[in-house]
């Protein structure tokens, strides 16, 4: 079936709700679904930028396909199609932008245990991705009495060596960005907010909390050019918090240092002491949904290997999975970027195994689709990778005709049960 007007197919997709020109609900698909992935690779050029570097080819990107988003521009289904996989691609080149700058700034990753608990004295927690408006903190709560803590994204902050070099850098506090309300309600301390992810707070901490750089709140101080003198002050001004050890948990986990383990690796592989690979991440939402992520990491056989990334990873991170050959069996790789530590070592293994990415013991299970979510989706599909399982609802926004298509060219696939999927996988 065409459309009367248009007459356009798109390997099966057909205008079978045409409006003006033919524009339908499927061309409104891929629109929407480019116009989320553009925030995404704009959210990483941005915390780039802060650290100094910058990329004209991505910046040309951005305003070609934001601009085909307008009012009559196109109504190519193809051609949405195209750019939505070449926004993968930026999104690849905006993820190697923001690894650069974070390796050049504060080091190569580095694994780390990371306390749970709180240690005596005035507090700070920070929440967000900023690693920049982390470093200018540190740099200014030295020596002032000020204990800084992390929060979901700023988890992987503690495995850069001139991160983690600040004394009074302590751990990290609560899960995603999810429990905030609960969590800054219950800290007696100051609070900053550095990026995206961040609510409009209660009135339990409204007066403690603060912005910096991209993020803003209604009713909340924002600080310009890093100058925390305010926040510092505020949080000088509360009360100490006590000294209540917690549990660890590790992050720092990259290629940088995963890689020189590969002769290991592929030896376990070859000696059937790993048997696969997992890639469980992604964005965390609320809601008892997320509890597939959990049972599935816990269905994992003991000899499998979990790789995470994202907020998504607090539904299981504090999992002991334990080690197979002094390889760790759970590896965090950090935040939502660092997806592209995880293509390079699936590449890796993939060269040194003589196959494809598709034909490594590896299956990927990605939670919850948000603007970086999509970002990295398309970025796999712009690499050919197949047969990824996204859960636990699919995206509101894509259309049956577009899912269709997403399944036939790249083998989409929804989560059903943990144990199903699990099956599946392996076999």
């Amino acid at each position: 079936m065409h459309c009367n007007q248009c007459s356009q197919t798109l390997n099966g997709i057909a205008c079978t709700k045409a409006g003006v020109c033919g524009k339908n609900e499927d061309v409104n698909s891929l629109q929407e679904n480019l116009i989320y992935a553009l925030k995404g690779i704009s959210a990483y050029v941005y915390h780039a930028r802060e650290l100094g570097h910058v990329d004209k080819e991505i910046d040309s990107f951005l305003s070609e396909a934001l601009y085909s988003t307008l009012t009559n521009v196109s109504f190519d289904l193809e051609r949405f199609l195209d750019l939505n996989l070449k926004a993968g691609q930026m999104t690849i080149k905006a993820m190697e932008l923001l690894k650069k700058a974070h390796v050049e700034v504060f080091g190569k990753n580095e694994p780390t245990e990371v306390s749970t608990g709180t240690a005596k004295g005035h507090g700070i927690l920070v929440t967000g991705h900023g690693l920049k408006a982390l470093y200018e903190l540190l740099k200014q709560t030295e020596g002032k009495g000020i204990n800084v803590y992390t929060h979901s994204e700023m988890l992987p902050a503690h495995g850069y060596p001139a991160l983690k070099a600040f004394p009074h850098l302590k751990g990290n506090l609560g899960g995603s960005w999810t429990d905030q309300r609960k969590l800054f309600a219950q800290f007696p301390g100051a609070i900053l907010g550095t990026s995206n992810c961040v609510l409009i707070p209660t009135d339990k901490y409204r007066d403690r909390i603060f912005t910096v750089g991209i993020a803003g709140l209604p009713g909340v101080a924002h600080l310009e050019g890093y100058d925390f003198s305010p926040l510092i002050d505020k949080a000088l001004s509360l009360p100490e918090l006590p000294e209540e050890p917690g549990p660890a948990i590790t992050t720092g986990f990259a290629e940088t240092n995963i890689l020189p383990l590969a002769d290991k690796i592929i030896a376990a592989v070859k000696d059937g002491k790993i048997r696969h690979f997992f890639l469980v991440g992604g964005c965390d939402a609320p809601g008892k949904g997320g509890e597939y992520y959990r049972e599935f990491v816990q269905q994992a056989p003991a000899d499998t290997v979990v790789l995470t990334l994202a907020c998504g990873k607090f539904r299981f991170n504090d999992l002991d999975l334990g080690e197979i050959d002094g390889i760790p069996r759970l590896l965090d790789l950090g935040q939502c970027d660092d997806a592209i530590s995880a293509i390079r070592i699936a590449s890796a293994l993939a060269a040194a195994f003589g196959c494809g990415v598709n034909e490594l013991p590896l299956s990927l299970v990605l939670s919850w689709m948000e603007q970086k979510a999509v970002a990295i989706l398309m970025a796999l599909f712009s690499l050919g990778i197949r047969g990824i399982y996204l859960g636990t609802k699919p995206p509101a926004w894509i259309t049956p005709g577009v899912m269709e298509v997403l399944q036939d060219k790249f083998d989409l696939r929804l989560t059903t049960e943990p144990a199903r999927d699990m099956e599946a996988m392996l076999s």
